[in-house]
């Protein structure tokens, strides 16, 4: 059967539309979709002293370390460890009945294994990267130490296809493998014995958490990520310069550090202000910024303005946490800022492809220009 034209012209026309609307389809489906970015990455330490890093000529270099000696709890009564925990709580942004486990943690392993150094400090960093001191998902510590939710105790959990024994659970996210071989008696989900469990895990195989290297290979050990270790490093470090010095925790300078730590692993992005601008992340000075805006100081926005603006520290002194710390030339142009944790470390949105990273903040060989101080 043949169709007149008429009709043969309206089936083309038709199928040309047809075809049309198809390719559009398909091409608003390709537009639509976010382009596929590689991870951000974090650097390997560098396991060699300082004067052996003349090749990592930049700040990205993280050189293994371990958190500075922290206000140590006392043997002592329960009122007195009450007491300790009150005093340090709301500076350290730690619920005081975490805080005592961790402290309790640590006065056993004192006493089970004294050589490992185990400081409540480290437990408190593994706490908050673990489940923000139980707090994680509307988590909360009851009044026994035990981590509740609107369903009861918090079930170990772990990734989709991880064995049963590789499982995490409780304030301190312990495996049931580290909990089975560690602990006496108990529930994972107590703070208490979930933080002695945890510095066994940490001290096991005469560890000494006292010496950089292992720190370092403990923490790996306890959770196979950089981002875990970095997490922990940055806060334990911080817990332990705010226990020696409690009253500088409303300070902005550390506003802008704790700031700075929840960032810890976002992507660097060029011009980036972080996710309450829309951003995914941040660039080198945009994190400085967003951490001095979060604590009601402003900055320009560039590495070299910042350079050229904030109060210098002198050259013979070393940085204080919350100073900015500078890379380039002054003479010419400052291309990079970080801000300083302390303890050698900072933390910085290093260059395209890499994370928000902890990194030793001087090494041999690299550019360092100086140190700012803002003011509030």
């Amino acid at each position: 059967m043949r169709f007149p034209k008429w009709g043969r012209a309206i089936a083309g026309r038709a199928l040309i539309a047809l075809i049309l609307v198809g390719a559009l389809a398909t091409s608003g489906w390709i537009l639509a979709r976010k382009p596929q970015q590689p991870p951000a990455q974090l650097v390997a330490p560098a396991e060699a002293p300082a004067g052996n890093a003349a090749t990592a000529a930049g700040p990205s270099v993280l050189q293994v370390s371990a958190p500075v000696q922290a206000q140590a709890p006392q043997q002592q009564s329960k009122s007195e460890l009450e007491t300790w925990a009150a005093g340090l709580g709301g500076a350290l942004d730690i619920p005081e009945r975490a805080l005592i486990g961790y402290a309790t943690g640590e006065l056993t392993l004192r006493k089970e294994q004294p050589s490992c150094h185990l400081s409540w400090v480290t437990l408190a960093g593994i706490g908050k990267a673990s489940s923000d001191h139980g707090r994680f998902g509307g988590n909360s510590l009851d009044g026994n130490g035990t981590v509740r939710t609107a369903m009861g105790a918090v079930p170990l959990q772990g990734a989709a296809g991880e064995a049963a024994s590789d499982q995490r659970g409780g304030p301190m996210q312990l495996t049931q493998q580290e909990w089975k071989r560690v602990r006496g008696a108990g529930s994972i989900q107590d703070i208490d014995d979930a933080a002695i469990a945890a510095g066994r895990v940490l001290c096991a195989n005469g560890t000494d958490l006292q010496a950089g290297l292992g720190w370092w290979k403990a923490i790996a050990n306890y959770r196979d990520s950089d981002l875990f270790r970095q997490q922990v490093l940055g806060n334990a470090q911080l817990y332990a310069a705010l226990s020696l010095a409690p009253a500088t925790a409303a300070n902005p300078s550390v506003h802008a550090v704790r700031f700075a730590l929840d960032q810890l692993g976002l992507p660097y992005v060029w011009g980036g202000n972080g996710p309450d601008a829309g951003a995914a992340g941040f660039d080198c000075s945009g994190l400085t910024k967003a951490a001095y805006d979060s604590a009601g100081v402003s900055l320009p926005r560039t590495a070299d303005s910042q350079f050229r603006t904030e109060p210098a520290v002198p050259g013979d002194q070393q940085p204080k946490m919350g100073d900015l710390v500078f890379y380039g030339s002054p003479a010419t142009r400052i291309h990079h800022v970080g801000l300083y944790l302390g303890n050698g470390l900072m933390i910085n949105a290093p260059t395209q492809g890499m994370a928000v990273q902890i990194a030793t903040y001087h090494v041999a060989g690299d550019d360092y220009a100086g140190a700012g101080r803002p003011s509030a």
